[in-house]
């Protein structure tokens, strides 16, 4: 934003963004009562809806009917004036999704593995293959990839800042590129930002799940994986490397030591630590060990829920593993909420939950808030598109 603080054009800029914020927030609204939540006087408000109404950025859509006196025509942010794309990658293939500034989903794709690799060329690369998952989704929504402003993409593991070096995510070939960032960027013509999956789980919290409101948090991940993300004052904690938050190589008591040499190449069960004892494998294991034959964690967890006893006695054991776990991150981070999510939490649901906390009781001394992820479908991916969303946003709802 250019010009001095406090001039017209900057004030006006201001009042132009918190408008469109709040046409995305509500929906449509009225001259009337969008001046009721900007503070703005009716004349105000009403040039200022003239001003974007010209640039492109709000449409009218309607008006209010079924009231005494004159229509007031309705206004919402035109959804067509940017588009974004969110994209989730794992060793079975990549998802992706379009969705429009207000963050309507409009287009998804998800290619398989395999079928990512169908008819392409030996040279191809891990760009051209995401930039085929989005064409899928923009094909979807009708769109070309000039509609796109910005990409986010999730993966597991740690983009390295000095280096450009994905890390810790050995499992996903060809995205270890110091050169991959610039090439996805070249390929679908938007900057494009690779985040850890894990903290876009966060993201999602924050924005609409358990941590709305909250400043200050751990989401702690259970799922094939185990991971965390941190948030201090707002802001996720990334460390030096891009490596804070991963606790799954965290050294812990029964689990063998995580002793993988280069932790670039260090695998998803790492050798060891933290995650031996409650990532998903970690879980039929135990349900195993009592007698309880399942597939997955979630059904492992489904019949120990219904076998008193030995049921009783897994539920237990995994409560009083994720506890200690959880201890030696809040004794460090001493945060005010800590969220479980991740398809082991989630199958636990508050009975795993309530013996986590009686467990962390005895075992740390601040006491934070425990809570379960009320983000249901897809975090990361949620995560992404509001990562995206709020970058998109900074550009196309500048005024000034």
């Amino acid at each position: 934003m250019t010009g001095t603080p406090g001039t017209p054009r900057v004030l006006r800029a201001m009042n132009d963004r918190a408008a469109l914020d709040l046409l995305v927030a509500h929906g449509p609204l009225t001259r009337t009562r969008l001046g009721e939540l900007t503070g703005l006087s009716k004349p105000t408000a009403s040039q200022l809806l003239t001003r974007l109404e010209a640039a492109g950025l709000v449409r009218s859509t309607g008006s209010v009917t079924g009231r005494p006196g004159p229509s007031a025509r309705l206004y919402e942010v035109d959804p067509g004036v940017a588009h974004v794309a969110a994209l989730t990658v794992s060793p079975e293939g990549i998802t992706a999704l379009v969705a429009d500034i207000a963050g309507t989903v409009v287009g998804e794709h998800h290619a398989r593995v395999e079928e990512a690799e169908e008819g392409a060329a030996k040279s191809d690369g891990t760009a051209a293959r995401v930039a085929r998952a989005v064409d899928g989704a923009l094909a979807a929504a009708r769109l070309g990839r000039e509609a796109l402003h910005r990409t986010v993409i999730g993966t597991p593991g740690a983009l390295d800042p000095r280096t450009g070096v994905l890390r810790y995510a050995p499992h996903l070939p060809g995205w270890q590129s110091r050169t991959l960032r610039g090439e996805l960027t070249a390929a679908l013509g938007t900057p494009v930002v690779i985040e850890n999956d894990v903290n876009l789980a966060a993201v999602a919290e924050q924005h609409a799940g358990a941590a709305q409101g909250c400043g200050d948090y751990v989401l702690v991940w259970a799922d094939e994986g185990v991971g965390a993300a941190v948030v201090l004052g707002g802001r996720l904690l990334r460390g030096a490397t891009g490596g804070a938050g991963e606790i799954g190589y965290m050294p812990l008591p029964g689990a063998p030591l995580a002793r993988g040499g280069d932790d670039a190449t260090a695998g998803p069960d790492g050798g060891g630590g933290f995650q031996m004892l409650v990532a998903s494998p970690a879980v039929v294991a135990l349900a195993r060990a009592h007698g309880i034959d399942a597939r997955t964690a979630p059904e492992a967890l489904a019949r120990a829920a219904a076998e008193p006893g030995a049921g009783d006695d897994v539920y237990a054991e995994l409560g009083r593993r994720l506890a200690v776990g959880l201890a030696a991150v809040v004794a460090v981070v001493d945060p005010e909420l800590v969220v479980l999510s991740g398809a082991v939490c989630r199958a636990g649901g508050e009975r795993l939950r309530a013996m986590v906390e009686a467990e962390l009781t005895g075992l740390a001394l601040p006491r934070p808030q425990l809570r379960l992820s009320t983000v249901a479908d897809r975090p990361v991916l949620a995560g992404a598109l509001q990562t995206a969303l709020a970058a998109a946003r900074e550009t196309v709802f500048d005024t000034a």
